[in-house]
Formats: C-alpha cells, structure tokens, sequence
C-alpha cells in the first residue's frame, strides 16, 4: 500500500497537455482574452470544472448588476476568500470596464465604498459568503430597501458560486499571477 502523499501543485495545463475536453475549453479562453489565463490552465484539469466556471462567468457577467455591482460582488468575495489570485485579476478587469478605481481599491482596502447603495451590496455579499447562505431576514430587508430585488439576491449566489470555484481552486493550486495582473498584486 503505498502511503506517500503527493504534495504536487495542481498543473498549469497548456492546450496539448491538458486532458480530453480541455483543449477547446483553453482554445475558448484564448479567444476571449488573447492569452489563457492561468487560472484557465489550471482549472483545465478538469475539463467539467473549466466549463462550469466559464458558463457561470458568462452567466454572472450578464446577470441583473451593472459593471461596479458585478466588481462589488466578485471582490468582496475576492478579500474575503483572500485569494492572492482573483483580487488582482479582478482589479484589471474592472479597470477595462472603466469601474472608478475609488470602488476598487475601497474592496481591496476593505474601506468605505462611495455609495450606500453598493455599500449594502457589499455587506449582503459578504454576510451570505461568512454564513454559507444563512442570511437574516433583517439584512433581506435591508438590501432591498437600498434598492435591490430578489433577482439580484439570488444573482449574488450565482457569483458566489463563480468565486468558490476560481478561489479554492487558486488556494489549492497556488495559481501563479498573469503578468497582466501583476502591477495589482494583492496580501490579505
């Protein structure tokens, strides 16, 4: 019986040494943004995981939230997870959608974002990521007199579900930074 543990990071797959299925996942990727991300490569190691991520990224990105909501979203879950990974891609990404960089850093500095209203997002996010879902009804309450519907309570879930894919897997894997990514490192 063979007891040794293999303490082998998860592979950065490229398109020829990624398993059946991942190849056109990656090639997908490539066309998207010009590069596979290396979050890309490493989730295709499981071709089912790199496509489920992909759709919901699809999915997530035209849910019922504007650009700064979405970014409200994916970093606060980001900074929470501490993903050394997703929070400086997640800083480039809202730079091309032209977020206001006050927004940005306000989640990477985990200070006071410039509205309330994406305040409150915030702190929705936030609590259903710390409590697994359990949320008060009393914070139910308080998202949507800030002004946000039930679409939009369950849309957090669905880019919830996003972020605990790419954020565990870059735990695990130790995902190194695209060198796109690289003047936006992040430490929790």
């Amino acid at each position: 019986m063979n007891t040794e543990k293999n303490t082998e990071v998860l592979t950065v797959h490229t398109k020829e040494s990624a398993p059946e299925g991942g190849k056109a996942l990656l090639e997908k990727s490539e066309k998207a943004y010009g590069y596979i991300p290396n979050l890309h490569a490493v989730l295709a190691g499981s071709p089912q995981l790199l496509d489920a991520y992909q759709q919901l990224h699809e999915l997530f990105s035209n849910s019922s939230f504007d650009k700064d909501e979405l970014t409200v979203v994916w970093q606060t879950i980001n900074v929470e997870h501490e993903c050394h990974y997703c929070v400086p891609a997640h800083t480039a990404i809202a730079k091309a959608m032209k977020v206001d960089d006050a927004i940005s850093n306000a989640l990477r500095d985990k200070t006071e974002l410039p509205s309330e209203k994406l305040e409150v997002l915030r702190n929705t996010t936030l609590a259903l990521t710390k409590n697994r879902g359990n949320i008060s009804k009393s914070e139910i309450q308080e998202f949507y007199n800030a002004g946000y519907s039930q679409r939009q309570l369950l849309d957090i879930v669905l880019g919830l579900s996003q972020k605990v894919i790419s954020n565990y897997t870059n735990h695990i894997a130790e995902t190194p930074i695209d060198k796109g990514f690289e003047p936006f490192k992040w430490n929790a």
